[in-house]
């Protein structure tokens, strides 16, 4: 029997039309800029007023990407990008020239085994298996960097797993870690997008010794917690004596500008499977 099903489309894709567009004959009116397509136009797109534009396209693209790559939820790592691996401190620590710039590497080196702690912990969660309809849960995302980042894709990557890196441009060179798969590595522009896709499908956040970057991102998880505007989620903070040291945590409630259950927002952790014990109970047993 004849299919006399109507097509699906009666218009050409995009692709087809983007690539009809370099055949045209030359001619001063084709040779300007203003008759580019404009999804082909780069100073276009890059135009002030195109603004609102690129931030659709820098949230559209990851996304689409990974709904593609059936990747339901992830567990998000953050931490600085300047703890050097334990292999590597001792060099630091070498290369520093005075007292202070020694003692601050000997500080970096006294951070340096929670890299190790990063990828056994992102092997953990790497072995959470895979749903009958192929859907990944847990997938090792960060921000794509050094340090802590590399870890936890270094050590989805030492279990045969894939996962996320979503970078960001600095004026200074900033690439991708080797670990992140290269399908799964995403460049940003806005911060704000960044931070945006690594809690639309977090399910877990695990946050190491940081700076300014570092700060950022929990602040905005745990405020986003706090006011509802996200369901709750473990939040684990690793290095207690760093954290207690940078931030008084009780002295926010004990001033009354955070309530004393906020606290309990976050998970204290100092080893990879006690924080993924902690994960696998909340879920067991949801607090919200």
């Amino acid at each position: 029997m004849t299919n006399n099903n109507p097509p699906k489309r009666v218009f050409p894709a995009a692709k087809v039309d983007a690539q009809s567009a370099k055949h045209v004959p030359s001619s001063p009116q084709t040779e300007s800029e203003a008759y580019k397509l404009a999804f082909q136009d780069t100073d276009f797109l890059l135009r002030e007023d195109l603004r609102p534009v690129r931030f659709q396209l820098e949230l559209l693209k990851p996304e689409l990407l990974l709904e593609e790559a059936n990747i339901a939820s992830t567990f998000v790592f953050y931490g600085s990008a300047r703890v050097p691996e334990p292999a590597k401190a001792d060099e630091l620590i070498e290369a520093a020239r005075g007292d202070k710039a020694k003692a601050v590497a000997a500080s970096l080196k006294s951070k340096s085994h929670y890299y190790d702690i990063a990828r056994e912990l992102a092997r953990l969660v790497s072995c959470y298996p895979v749903t009958e309809d192929g859907q990944r849960h847990f997938v090792v995302c960060s921000g794509g960097g050094p340090s802590f980042m590399a870890a936890a894709n270094r050590g989805a990557e030492d279990m045969g797993k894939e996962s996320i890196g979503l970078n960001i441009v600095l004026p200074h060179e900033q690439l991708p870690n080797p670990h992140v798969t290269p399908d799964l590595s995403f460049q940003f522009h806005y911060f704000a997008l960044r931070k945006m896709h690594f809690l639309l499908r977090a399910r877990a956040v695990a946050v190491f010794p940081g700076g300014f970057g570092t700060f950022d991102e929990m602040f905005e998880l745990l405020t986003l917690i706090q006011t509802g505007k996200m369901r709750p989620m473990p939040i684990l903070l690793f290095g207690g004596d760093f954290w207690n040291k940078v931030v008084d945590f009780q002295a926010l409630a004990d001033e009354g500008v955070i309530s004393q259950h906020d606290l309990d927002l976050i998970t204290w952790c100092e080893t990879a499977q006690e924080a993924w014990d902690a994960v696998q109970k909340h879920y067991a047993h949801p607090k919200g």
